[in-house]
């Protein structure tokens, strides 16, 4: 019997040598398959499984058909427990040679194939049994396997976990190698016969891992609140603060998506009248001393005076260290009158500090002093003041208590690349001169700058400024 043409070329290839050759061919997958997009949207019932853990560790998923695959991808990670941390990979076989699709990150670094940003869930699964795979990681190799187990007649409004098993591995364990070692560690109740050889001591082993983390635990209340901020749509924004939104995303890096994407970020973006008289007070009272124009000092300080009555009536003096009289030092004064002049409020011109046009107009107007402040922010020319600014509107903006304003606005610096030299953004100048603003707006300077807990009318301020400077 004559040997198939194929076969025989294979056996021919190995004998001559020629395996490198013939196996890149083997390997070299076509592109995907998608089916058409449904004309209506249905509903998937899914089990996810970590493939090759044994107990088995899996999720049952309710899924949107519509979902796009960077969205299943966020709720893969928030459904098993995963943090974000490695690049991943969606494929249609079980065999790591099939066809897969690039993310935009892939396309960056120069690879070719079908993007996976516009492919839908149900353009892959559709019907009973139907089964995509989920790659994470490619240093550890986790593996997942997501089979359709029903198909829904409606579609859930939101992703959905109702069922699973078993704890996430932590990451950068070592794969499932890596993972059994340690899940018999903490099973044993840290037996220190069977503390893996990656570990120094048990305190090292306890450091590492996540805080109370075990195996066998699954909460189902945990992954739901966990997939509805995963898939949260953010708030629609544009310009450079879309370009920033697109940069991490590109990167696989969702940090800006969620704080975009939380309740509050969809709040209202007005204020009323008794609100932007308060958020603008410090300002107004600065506008109010200054008056008609006030002649600075020799070396171009305010006067005593002025530096004096300002500090009294702002509040700064009330906790400032000092008499408070002089610019030069007392820095939350100087800082303000910065502030007043990148906000277009105030100018000087021959000596002489003296209110702007608007900083006359809007003296007596709070909502107009209010819309004005929001028209120039975010305040800065140089790039990391920019996006440092833009980070930090969309965090007061997210309804974050303000005490967590920095930390979160340095993560997000962090994400976009910035560094410090301890990596640790802990004042207002080291973020930008926005968060500045910001806190004064909340009435930092009564309070030494402490302030803490939710601000509904700063928050609608960060919003407004968002909606409207991102045309």
């Amino acid at each position: 019997m004559d040997k198939p043409s194929d076969v025989e070329g294979l056996l021919d290839g190995l004998a001559s040598g020629r395996v490198s050759s013939i196996l890149e061919k083997l390997n070299t997958a076509a592109e995907p398959i998608l089916r058409p997009v449904p004309d209506e949207v249905t509903g998937l019932r899914v089990r996810l499984d970590l493939h090759g853990a044994r107990p088995p560790v899996w999720r049952r998923l309710e899924l949107r058909g519509d979902l796009t695959l960077p969205r299943l991808h966020d709720a893969i990670q928030a459904a098993m427990g995963w943090t974000n941390s490695h690049l991943h990979q969606f494929r249609t076989e079980r065999d790591p040679r099939s066809p897969c699709f690039v993310t935009s990150f892939d396309i960056e670094e120069g690879e070719d194939g079908v993007l996976e940003d516009g492919v839908r869930l149900d353009q892959l699964v559709c019907t009973e049994g139907d089964e995509i795979w989920y790659a994470y990681d490619c240093g550890d190799g986790w593996d997942h396997r997501l089979v359709v187990e029903e198909v829904l007649d409606e579609p859930p409004t939101t992703a959905l976990c109702i069922d699973g098993r078993m704890a996430c591995p932590p990451e950068d364990c070592g794969g499932l190698g890596g993972y059994d070692d340690l899940a018999s560690w903490v099973r044993s109740g840290y037996e220190e016969a069977l503390l893996p050889d990656v570990f120094d001591s048990a305190a090292h082993a306890h450091h590492w891992l996540p805080v109370h983390w075990h195996p066998d635990h699954f909460d189902l209340d945990e992954v739901n609140t966990a997939l509805s901020v995963a898939v949260a749509e953010p708030v629609a924004v544009r310009g450079e603060l879309a370009e920033l939104f697109e940069q991490l995303e590109r990167r696989g890096i969702r940090t800006l998506r969620e704080v975009l994407g939380r309740p509050s970020s969809h709040g209202t973006a007005d204020v009323t009248e008794a609100e932007a008289a308060r958020l603008t007070e410090a300002y107004r009272i600065l506008l109010e001393v200054v008056g008609d124009g006030v002649a600075l000092t020799a070396a171009g300080y305010l006067p005593p005076t002025v530096v004096e009555e300002f500090a009294e009536r702002s509040g700064i003096a009330g906790w400032w260290i000092g008499k408070a009289n002089r610019e030069d030092l007392t820095p939350p004064v100087a800082n303000f009158r910065e502030a007043a002049r990148a906000l277009g409020l105030v100018g000087v011109r021959k000596g002489r500090l003296a209110p702007t046009a608007v900083g006359v107009r809007c003296r007596q107007d709070p909502h107009g002093l209010w819309k004005h402040i929001g028209s120039r922010l975010p305040v800065g020319i140089k790039e990391f003041e920019r996006q440092a600014g833009w980070m930090a509107l969309a965090v007061a903006g997210s309804g974050v208590p303000a005490e967590n304003w920095r930390e979160e606005t340095g993560e997000l610096l962090g994400a976009l690349g910035w560094r410090t030299r301890d990596d640790h953004f802990s004042s207002p100048s080291a973020h930008s001169p926005t968060l500045g603003v910001l806190e004064g707006l909340a009435g930092a300077a009564r309070n030494g700058w402490r302030i803490e807990g939710t601000d509904p009318a700063l928050a609608a301020t960060a919003r407004a400024v968002i909606r409207s400077r991102t045309g």
